[in-house]
């Protein structure tokens, strides 16, 4: 696609509240789009730079055996108490809910406990090492 039919365009200036020289450069490029302090859209141009870096770090991860896996967003209250990090005293930017049926789920901002369940399930045993798992996601933080 010619830079000309995105409905993007290069701006002169940044918007005047914009510290972040990196930040205001991609705006006025056309590559984010700023929704509020810290918090950033993609746009095509910056969308399509994502792809192609997801998808030469997938080719170098599977070239050495990797597998690739999509973790849930929404994660369990058990898993996270395990590790003490549920609380808001140790994690102070969880977003938590508590479903109709009384379980409660927090946003995930990271998958290190959800990974660590996940691959208690499936290995066994020091023969089922090494395993290489990845994933690509937005971060929640």
């Amino acid at each position: 696609m010619r830079q000309s039919e995105l409905f993007t365009k290069t701006r002169k200036e940044a918007p005047k509240d914009e510290v972040s020289k990196n930040a205001e450069l991609l705006i006025r490029a056309g590559y984010v789009y700023k929704e509020m302090a810290g918090v950033y859209a993609y746009l095509p141009l910056g969308h399509r730079v994502m792809n192609n870096i997801v998808e030469v770090i997938r080719e170098e991860m599977n070239a050495i055996g990797g597998q690739e896996v999509m973790l849930t967003a929404l994660q369990d209250k058990k898993t996270w108490e395990k590790t003490g990090r549920w609380s808001d005293d140790v994690v102070d930017n969880w977003f938590k809910t508590k479903l109709k049926n009384g379980t409660e789920t927090g946003l995930g901002f990271t998958h290190e406990e959800p990974l660590t369940s996940l691959m208690k399930e499936y290995i066994q045993s020091y023969r089922d090492l090494p395993r290489y798992v990845y994933q690509f996601q937005t971060k929640f933080s």
